[in-house]
């Protein structure tokens, strides 16, 4: 179902966008495959829910098979240069819970990317479902919300902020998009595409068409009323939290 979202200066509508998972988006630098689709699902009586998060793969265009096997950065330089040569192999950004280890290895398989081909792991918050599987990439730098280490443990401080993405290559962007966990999340941003900008945002957005739920589930619902309006400005395509991805579709008012 299109959702209207009247508070942009443009109409602004999202559509699903058609496909199962793995759902490959080709870029001119950089690729992007959604490679399980998160969900959650009432179940029982209670107030219980199933749920996992969705699970992204960024591929740089000019990464080979095995290319990444390489010494890891070694931050010198800073969390700047560290980040741009994490961000040269494979980006798995959130990971799903545990429970989904396997799906998740064999959704990596299935691309040709084995977990230690992964440079850079991203999780956009720490809730359980999005984080629940860093152990498989030991030898990956992680930037989880705002903290960002190499393999080993060694954190760098970096600055990011609303008013200060990190820039990991041409048109791969990390944003601050505070609300959902608090005050730290992150969503991954995407440029130059076949569908314009593609930006995982966790669960900045939960699914297409969640107005009705996504603010009791807000540790922040303003500062995340905020990052929801600044992705829909930008995005073309937004890769949400428990749901499919979708469309953004702006028309003249």
């Amino acid at each position: 179902m299109a959702c209207p979202c009247p508070a942009m200066s443009n109409l602004v509508r999202t559509e699903p966008l058609r496909g199962e998972p793995p759902l490959l988006v080709p870029g001119g630098t950089y690729s992007v495959v959604v490679l399980l689709q998160g969900y959650a699902e009432p179940e029982g009586v209670s107030d219980a829910v199933r749920a996992d998060g969705s699970v992204t793969l960024v591929l740089p265009q000019d990464w080979a098979l095995g290319s990444s096997h390489r010494e890891p950065p070694s931050g010198d330089g800073g969390s700047k240069s560290a980040l741009k040569e994490a961000a040269r192999g494979p980006i798995v950004v959130d990971t799903g819970g545990p429970w989904a280890r396997e799906a998740l290895l064999g959704a990596l398989a299935g691309q040709g990317v084995a977990p230690g081909d992964v440079t850079l792991v991203v999780g956009t918050h720490g809730h359980s479902d999005h984080i629940g599987n860093l152990g498989l990439f030991p030898g990956a730098a992680l930037l989880v919300s705002h903290d960002f280490c190499l393999p080993g443990g060694r954190y760098l401080p970096h600055g990011l902020s609303e008013e200060r993405p990190l820039r990991l290559g041409p048109g791969l962007e990390v944003w601050a998009t505070p609300g959902h966990g608090g005050q730290k999340d992150v969503s991954v941003v995407v440029a130059g595409t076949a569908l314009g900008t593609v930006v995982v945002v966790g669960d900045v957005f939960e699914r297409d068409g969640d107005e009705d739920s996504w603010q009791a589930l807000s540790e922040d619902p303003v500062a995340q009323e905020r990052s929801r309006k600044r992705i829909l400005s930008a995005a073309d395509v937004v890769v949400p939290g428990h749901g499919a991805p979708f469309k953004v579709v702006r028309e003249d008012s």
